[in-house]
């Protein structure tokens, strides 16, 4: 199934997605959001209004980020190999972590497919991630490796666009990552039981219809269940919270000359199995 968390005149809601349209859950189950769906452990219960009359249309309604107010938004760096030898090809030394590399966003970061990223004031230097993200269904402390898979509700696109200079001004690159609708979540969350291996997914990055990035998550240093593991050991996991599980090759900064977006252009994410995430830029 896939799910979707969308804003109308009428207000927020969310629904199953099928074909072209969505059905409304908020009201047939009577929960304000998918992230209190997954809390409750009720998504099963979407697939009984899976032949009900359509409320919208996807071109009629404005998406929200799959998850809009995620407790925790875990990210994962340099995850891909290739992309660390890119980066140090440009003389950034990045050796391959024996740890996940972690860093945090903002929920207040996001934006839903279709909506602006915006090239900030401050800066010219706006590049494209593509990156597989998971939505946490159960959550936890201290879960092992193991058991980790079970912790997971289903799967979306992140795109996480950063500002490189402002990424780059000190060892912290939490700055460069934290800009006002920077990153994007959708269009929908795909569920975990219909991507049977995540670890076998095509992701791809294209602005303006040229692609950059074409990997496979094959590629990981660190996987889902490592992730997973990780960070439970921090704080505990919510149902809810999302993870972000790093980028390939293929980023602007590191070609030469160096390639960024601008107003005007459209970035899309693909990953197989889920769909397209698109975003125009426009100017702060």
């Amino acid at each position: 199934m896939r799910f979707v968390s969308f804003s109308t005149p009428s207000g927020d809601s969310f629904g199953l997605v099928r074909d072209n349209d969505v059905i409304d859950l908020a009201s047939r189950l009577d929960v304000p959001s998918l992230k209190a769906l997954i809390a409750a452990d009720r998504l099963g219960e979407a697939a009984q209004f899976a032949d009900a009359p359509a409320d919208h249309s996807l071109d009629t309604i404005e998406f929200l980020p799959v998850i809009p107010d995620p407790t925790h938004l875990w990210c994962l760096a340099i995850n891909y190999e290739d992309h660390i030898e890119e980066i140090k090809a440009v003389g950034i030394q990045r050796e391959k972590p024996k740890k996940p590399a972690l860093f945090a966003r903002y929920p207040d970061t996001m934006m839903g497919h279709n909506a602006p990223i915006l090239k900030p004031t401050v800066s010219n230097d706006v590049d494209w991630e593509v990156e597989l993200a998971v939505i946490i269904g159960k959550g936890g402390r201290h879960i092992s490796e193991a058991d980790a898979m079970l912790h997971v509700a289903g799967y979306s696109i992140f795109n996480d666009v950063s500002i490189r200079d402002w990424q780059f001004h000190t060892r912290q690159i939490i700055p460069g990552k934290n800009f006002r609708s920077s990153g994007g979540l959708g269009p929908w969350m795909v569920t975990a039981d219909e991507i049977p291996d995540p670890h076998n997914l095509r992701v791809q990055a294209r602005v303006n219809g040229t692609t950059y990035q074409d990997s496979n998550t094959s590629y990981q240093i660190h996987r889902i269940p490592a992730f997973i593991s990780y960070v439970s050991d921090i704080l505990d996991l919510k149902p809810g919270d999302v993870l972000a599980t790093g980028t390939p090759s293929g980023v602007g900064f590191s070609r030469k000359p160096p390639i960024f977006m601008k107003a005007g252009d459209v970035c899309e994410c693909e990953v197989e199995g889920i769909g397209i995430l698109s975003n125009p830029v426009v100017d702060e």
